[in-house]
């Protein structure tokens, strides 16, 4: 069974291996069973239900929830060879009727419904035709769309359970790429699955980027953004219909050609957007969430949320779109607390007072994750159950400069202010109160107590950092209700007796990543071959991504394929395609390679790739040689921090450059057994650049300066 799978994965699809979870799906679908499944988005659903179309024999009916969907799905069939089709609102009667009737000879092997032709007078009609058809597999895509718990919910879909009433012996596939708990249960019991097998994948995208950046000049930001990837597809999402028009438009005045799309533009114009995004004619679209769930375009480099997302599902399905080639791609949110206000008077749900707890719960959730002080990575797998490292790497945390600062007299201040005011006031009201606001708010009796003002040399942001840090590593409880009222717990008192200490972590924004690892391949090659893409698109009135892949690409401009047999090896060139697109590549590889001298490096295929160090060092800053020229006149270090007025940490990172550049002795700094034990640290994460991973294996005393002086120390040793 195995080895025909392969075969038809191979044959059809032009992969060698099944990724995660799909081949013990479709194993199961095979044998006749019930499934669940999760997956990730771009992991490759669609591959656990369209595979096994086309191993069992008789027509597999594929339930999805949009148009566009639907279209892009069978046209990348199509391209590979395989017979589909859809029936929706977009085609007259007539058109209907003629797949229809492909559908009864037997001349399709997938056809696309909507859940809607199984509600309404024309369902009879409808389920008729099915048993006429007599599938062999049922597959129902963005399955979370049937549960009120889910995100999306669509009562369309609650009519689906039809399906195991009628035809009681065919399998059933539901997939969905975001589902808690509460939402899988509710889909296994309202599809009425029998003895369903559930499958989850790990819901972690390694290749995705992920920003939480503050609310401010947020479009300024987004045009510097969009400057620096011209040549890149993107997605930015907004909540209203109005601000998708407003930031397109601005876009635009920018220099920036982009489009918008919503619900409230009428199909023509919407299917035009589409079009034009899908073919790449346009880059960048501005848009409602109503967009993307319909697009299986792979090639999209940058999701950007101008607005904050209702729930974390929405958010994960949303990221989900970006980087389904498995290339490195951002996904990038802007913060405002502000949009959590706005949000909350369009959650509830008049009359259903049990949905609209369930609403807020998640709204909360997704501040929670805005706000979270820590690896942004981990709270999303936490999220859906799923364990992971606290450092990914690719976050805006992880991949921050870190410090640590003694905060223990402000957050003494703070904790003090919480109980005199009686522990029943949120973050804000401690803050405007430690500031000494004089608005109307404060209660005036406050106003006349000791703590009242005693906050004013910190500005607000400050203390919204402490407050998250302190929450975060628990000296701190909040309660779990709308208003979110600041509490004390033992370890509060730990720190207002002064028995705790409060080390606040500081962080220095770094600039976004450029990828650790790349493939070492020919950029002018790659131009042709998208050029060579491109005529084969437009022959056949598809989107590029649809003849193959970004990723096939950069392959075929890496490993230079000589041979047909060599194109089979490159992900994404089944049989089909090597037979009708092949010698168009293969021309192209041929004579850029024939031109510039160059021999197939297949054999290098599957290569290691290596971390490019940097062969050059920066200078030594100025305020670094402050620091040295102080530390040569004898000063110790907490003096020198002193008299600069700077942490420690800081001191110890400037002159940690100098331990790196061989002009210091890192036994000048500590003891060699101390020395000794970050260095273990350091070769037992695997890491030489990043901090936060080696400082979690180590005890609290060490520092993040003693840490960085020690990774020059252990830099200088590789080198020499």
């Amino acid at each position: 069974m195995k080895n025909k799978m392969l075969a038809v994965l191979k044959h059809n699809f032009g992969y060698d291996s099944f990724r995660l979870e799909q081949e013990n799906i479709i194993h199961s679908v095979l044998e006749g069973k019930d499934v669940l499944a999760i997956m990730p988005t771009g992991g490759g659903k669609s591959i656990c239900y369209q595979l096994p179309a086309l191993m069992l024999q008789g027509i597999a009916v594929v339930i999805s929830p949009l148009i566009a969907l639907m279209k892009d799905q069978v046209d990348a069939l199509q391209a590979n060879g395989i017979h589909a089709a859809f029936i929706n609102s977009t085609q007259s009667a007539d058109e209907q009727q003629r797949v229809m009737q492909q559908a009864r000879n037997g001349s399709l092997k997938l056809l696309y419904l909507a859940p809607e032709r199984l509600n309404g007078n024309s369902s009879q009609y409808f389920l008729q035709f099915l048993k006429e058809l007599k599938p062999a597999l049922f597959a129902i895509d963005e399955a979370h769309c049937i549960s009120s718990w889910g995100h999306d919910f669509r009562p369309e879909y609650l009519q689906l359970a039809v399906f195991k009433k009628q035809f009681p012996h065919t399998p059933v596939i539901a997939l969905t790429a975001s589902a808690d708990k509460l939402t899988q249960q509710d889909i296994l019991e309202k599809l009425e699955l029998k003895q369903p097998e559930v499958f989850i994948s790990s819901f972690n995208r390694p290749n995705i980027y992920y920003y939480i950046e503050p609310k401010r000049n947020a479009i300024g930001n987004i045009v510097e953004y969009l400057r620096g990837h011209k040549d890149d597809s993107g997605i930015i999402y907004a909540l209203s219909r109005a601000s998708t028009e407003s930031i397109a438009s601005r876009l635009r005045d920018a220099g920036i050609a982009a489009m918008h799309y919503h619900a409230g533009m009428d199909n023509a114009e919407r299917s035009k957007v589409q079009e034009h995004f899908q073919r790449d004619e346009i880059k960048v679209i501005v848009a409602t969430i109503a967009f993307g769930m319909g697009i299986d375009k792979s090639n999209v480099r940058f999701v950007i949320h101008h607005d904050v997302p209702k729930n974390i599902e929405g958010y994960y399905q949303e990221t989900g779109r970006a980087g389904r080639d498995g290339l490195k791609s951002d996904a990038i949110l802007f913060y405002s607390a502000g949009d959590i206000i706005k949000l909350k008077k369009f959650i509830e749900i008049d009359g259903n007072p049990e949905q609209t707890a369930v609403s807020e719960k998640k709204l909360r959730q997704m501040q929670d994750f805005c706000e979270h002080e820590g690896c942004r990575r981990q709270y999303l797998l936490h999220y859906f159950g799923e364990q992971s490292p606290a450092f990914c790497g690719s976050c805006d945390y992880c991949m921050s400069e870190l410090e640590e600062k003694d905060a223990t007299v402000d957050a003494q201040k703070l904790l003090s202010a919480i109980s005199r005011t009686g522990e029943r006031y949120g973050a804000g009201y401690i803050i405007d109160f430690l500031r000494g606001s004089a608005s109307e708010k404060i209660n005036p009796a406050h106003k006349e107590l000791k703590t009242y003002g005693i906050g004013k040399h910190l500005k607000k942001e400050e203390w919204q950092w402490m407050i998250k840090q302190l929450l975060g590593q628990g000296f701190l409880s909040k309660t779990d209700d709308a208003y979110a009222v600041l509490k004390l717990n033992d370890r509060s008192w730990a720190i207002l007796k002064g028995e705790q200490e409060m080390k606040l972590v500081m962080k220095k924004a770094k600039a976004r990543a450029v990828p650790d690892e790349e493939l070492t391949y020919e950029k002018e090659l790659l131009k042709i071959l998208r050029e060579v893409r491109l005529e084969y698109a437009d022959r056949e009135q598809v989107p590029a991504y649809h003849i193959v892949a970004d990723n096939s690409l950069l392959e075929l401009a890496t490993y230079l394929p000589q041979t047909f047999d060599e194109l089979k090896q490159i992900s994404g060139f089944g049989d089909y395609k090597v037979g009708k697109y092949g010698s168009g590549f293969m021309n192209a590889v041929k004579t850029y390679c024939r031109e510039h001298k160059l021999n197939s490096q297949m054999h290098f295929s599957k290569p290691k790739r290596e971390r490019k160090e940097k062969i050059e060092k920066q200078h030594a800053s100025n305020t670094q040689m402050i620091s040295l020229k102080m530390f040569k006149t004898g000063l110790p270090l907490d003096e020198i921090a002193e008299q600069r007025n700077m942490t420690l940490s800081t001191i110890e990172g400037h002159l940690s450059y100098f331990i790196g550049s061989g002009e210091l002795n890192i036994s000048q700094f500590m003891p060699r057994d101390k020395t000794e034990k970050i260095m273990g640290a350091i070769k037992q994460s695997g890491q030489s650049h990043a901090i936060k991973p080696i400082k979690d294996l180590l005890p609290d005393e060490i520092s993040y300066g003693e840490i960085k002086m020690a990774m020059e120390h252990y830099k200088r040793m590789q080198m020499s």
